[in-house]
């Protein structure tokens, strides 16, 4: 009855993006095309930024977490919910006076034009790194249900992405997001159910199987300013603090997700998307490692041994053990958390080489629509360069903390840098690429040479470039920015 879930998981694939495809009519200029018009309900908004906060890294990799270990990832979610208070106080106003494309024109207007290329560049290669990851983790999945580990497959859902991005910009990403979501959490609700049923003695044995284990405890509060203390990962001070300045830095300083709140029609509707995604992403983060113990007690009851890598442990087990078509489903939910992820990927990285490369460079202005031709090229060069990426991003042991891994290296002094714009005055251009250049070159050692976890990555990096930006101030001479008004 394989034939069944192929044939789900090919109706989805040519379904959502042909639904994609739709939207091309609407592409008529540069604010079509990177946001949306903006004409996106807030309510969409908020499902896209939770599609993009999470992709098949979460899908897959959460439930290895809690396989292994408890619920003491939820302490990062808490975290969330501050840095979104942060954003909504320093953030959305500055984005919302004039009309801004990206999130680095702001650093323009503040600093100059090179800090601009400096912090949009650090974004290319962040977003670059950290997609190749998410676009590897399309392949386990790819290889579980061909049994191969055949990159045609791959291939070919990177085109289709590609191919509904291209024609219909951001509009098609928002609402390709929203029922990617959708179909991902109700494959999620469906497949939890269904393991329920695998386990003899239900939820109750569930609950008193992972109690017994400590798998539901969700905090720890043990606190040491020692070497170890730093290394490990999910504890509250880690998780809280971490999961604030990460949040506060994707949110705030990256085009990936900045470039969804300017889609809003409003800054109180930016504001109301951003604050409704967090109950989406806590009630998603707990389904998943609720999905990773039950996968806990049933492999400990047949005495299975687990995947390996862990991160095979949730596609597995749905392409093993659950009825014909309905495991195609939830493959084809995993699959479109992948393409709703590397289609606004795509999109912003498109729109930060051209709005902050190309063309300030210009001497003389292209017509919008050359530029909305070039941004489609660089939707498809963007595509190509990141499935190279994926081929060498094979040999990570957990794709999750792997692609958190490799953006909070950068968030800290991307962060570090905005936090600079809009809480100093004195700061100025040289003073702040002293201080971003520090950061970005501390986060690499910290990365390759030592054992802190990556939960603390950003807060380092950003309070390094904020302290010496502002140290560097009164030493370097800097001359005025006529657009920081």
């Amino acid at each position: 009855m394989r034939w069944l879930d192929y044939g789900v998981i090919l109706a989805y694939l040519i379904g959502i993006t042909a639904f994609g495809f739709r939207f091309r009519d609407s592409q008529k200029t540069l604010k079509d095309y990177f946001l949306g018009g903006r004409t996106t309900p807030w309510w969409a908004i908020a499902f896209s930024i939770v599609s993009a906060e999470t992709s098949t890294l979460t899908v897959i990799g959460t439930p290895a977490l809690s396989f292994n270990g408890n619920f003491g990832f939820l302490q990062v979610v808490f975290g969330y919910l501050m840095a979104r208070i942060v954003i909504s106080v320093l953030f959305l106003p500055q984005y919302f006076r004039g009309e801004m494309f990206t999130a680095y024109e702001l650093m323009l207007r503040r600093f100059g034009p090179n800090i601009r290329k400096l912090t949009a560049g650090s974004f290319l290669g962040l977003r670059a790194l950290a997609e190749g990851v998410r676009v590897f983790a399309i392949s386990i999945v790819v290889s579980i249900i061909l049994g191969t580990g055949e990159l045609v497959s791959e291939f070919v859902i990177v085109c289709l992405t590609l191919l509904y991005t291209f024609e219909g910009g951001m509009t098609a990403v928002i609402w390709t997001d929203v029922v990617q979501m959708v179909l991902y959490v109700a494959g999620a609700i469906l497949s939890l159910f269904v393991i329920l049923q695998q386990i003899p003695g239900g939820w109750d044995h569930v609950v008193q199987m992972a109690g017994d284990a400590n798998k539901f405890q969700v905090f720890d509060f043990a606190f040491s300013l020692t070497p170890a203390f730093f290394a490990k990962t999910y504890t509250f001070w880690a998780g809280f603090f971490g999961g604030c300045f990460l949040t506060t830095a994707s949110h705030g300083t990256e085009q990936l997700m900045v470039q969804r709140l300017l889609s809003a029609k409003s800054e109180r509707e930016a504001r109301l998307a951003l604050f409704s995604s967090w109950f989406l992403i806590l009630f998603q983060f707990a389904l998943f490692l609720i999905i990773g113990v039950m996968l806990w007690v049933y492999y400990s009851d047949a005495k299975l041994p687990a995947p390996n890598p862990p991160d095979r442990i949730y596609p597995k087990f749905i392409w093993d053990f659950l009825p014909p078509g309905v495991s195609g489903l939830v493959i084809a939910a995993i699959l479109a958390a992948a393409m709703s992820n590397l289609s606004a990927a795509l999109n912003s990285l498109a729109s930060t080489t051209v709005m902050d490369f190309i063309k300030p460079a210009d001497i003389k202005p292209r017509t919008d629509a050359a530029y909305l031709s070039l941004a489609k090229k660089m939707t498809v060069l963007w595509c190509g360069i990141l499935f190279l990426i994926s081929l060498l991003a094979r040999n990570v042991k957990s794709v999750l903390e792997a692609g958190l891994g490799i953006a909070s290296i950068v968030y800290g002094a991307l962060l570090g840098v905005f936090l600079l714009g809009l809480l100093t005055k004195r700061t100025g251009e040289r003073a702040a690429m002293i201080g971003m250049s520090l950061g970005l070159a501390l986060m690499l050692y910290v990365k390759f040479q030592t054992s802190i976890a990556w939960t603390w990555y950003v807060l380092i990096g950003s309070s390094v470039t904020f302290l010496t930006a502002l140290l560097a101030s009164y030493l370097v001479t800097e001359k005025e920015n006529p657009l920081n008004v």
